[in-house]
């Protein structure tokens, strides 16, 4: 690390795109031999915010590029409903590398933000990509769908309930619902923000409607634009160097990574022993040591 008297240099701004805005920050300057390390976050609804925990990453001389999607953070957040489908997402993902000039980068995808990598990988374009990393992503939501059902098994008996009869119902404002949900959450993904939360998971994602749009509820009632979003065949055609990561307590369960890792020619998998849904978070510096090896290996 330097000291601290130096700051590294951050450059923030937007992009035009489809009428709307696109927030995007890049941390750090390029450096000949290191491509940019461009980071797509999840959701659909969340924001760039928790992948500042990477920024003194920076130091090593890898720029990091990281950006609101349309309908998140400090991005434009679309009245119109018909915005909030994978289409618009992978087309903002286009629109960013030449706006950017993004030639030859190395791409970091979240959960939706890996499924969103799959999706522009085997529909859109691998030119210039130089490494993919799919971190807790699926390639099937019917199959995210069953896997977060099992994972609901884990919970008390009450919790069971209360989810059991919201899903009956189609009544998710419930405060048996919301409670059991939060335990959900806390168990597979992350902890509620509080005082002792890293900063930039405390600051709004502003991206609920984005989130109940595209996603649906919760993350086992998946009803929304997404909700048919299976790429599991195509990953046969993906040619770039991929790994796949997770953790054991995961949303993304061992079975969902193995899926994607499976598919994959020549893809490489690292299990998180001890990481719920941000690895980044949970075993920040172990995430740091697999991602900068895995960088290293392919630039």
């Amino acid at each position: 690390m330097k000291g601290l008297d130096y700051l590294m240099k951050i450059e923030e701004g937007y992009m035009p795109f489809k009428g709307y805005k696109t927030y995007y920050r890049i941390v750090g300057e390029k450096t000949p031999g290191k491509a940019p390390l461009l980071l797509i976050h999840g959701g659909p609804g969340s924001s760039h915010n928790y992948f500042e925990l990477l920024d003194d990453y920076a130091d090593t001389g890898r720029q990091l590029i990281m950006y609101d999607q349309v309908g998140c953070g400090k991005s434009s957040l679309p009245e119109d409903e018909s915005i909030y489908v994978k289409e618009t997402w992978a087309e903002e993902l286009i629109a960013l590398r030449k706006y950017l000039h993004l030639d030859e980068v190395h791409m970091l995808g979240q959960s939706w933000g890996g499924m969103l990598e799959m999706l522009y990988l085997t529909h859109y374009s691998q030119e210039g990509v130089k490494s993919v990393m799919i971190d807790g992503s699926p390639s099937s939501i019917q199959l995210w769908i069953k896997e977060q059902h099992r994972l609901l098994k884990y919970l008390s008996y009450e919790d069971r309930q209360a989810i059991a009869e919201a899903e009956r119902t189609g009544d998710f404002s419930g405060p048996k619902y919301l409670a059991a949900n939060d335990r959900y959450m806390e168990m597979y993904c992350w902890d509620d923000p509080d005082e002792n939360s890293p900063e930039p998971l405390r600051r709004p994602t502003n991206g609920k409607k984005a989130s109940l749009i595209a996603e649906g509820p919760n993350e086992f009632t998946e009803n929304g634009t997404i909700s048919d979003f299976d790429v599991t065949d195509d990953l046969k055609n993906i040619h770039v160097p991929v790994l796949v990561t997770n953790g054991t307590d995961d949303l993304c369960t061992p079975l969902i990574a193995k899926t994607v890792y499976d598919h994959i020619p020549g893809a490489k998998w690292h299990l998180f022993a001890n990481s719920r849904h941000l690895a980044l978070l949970d075993q920040h510096d172990e995430f740091i040591n697999v991602l900068d090896s895995w960088l290293k290996e392919n630039d």
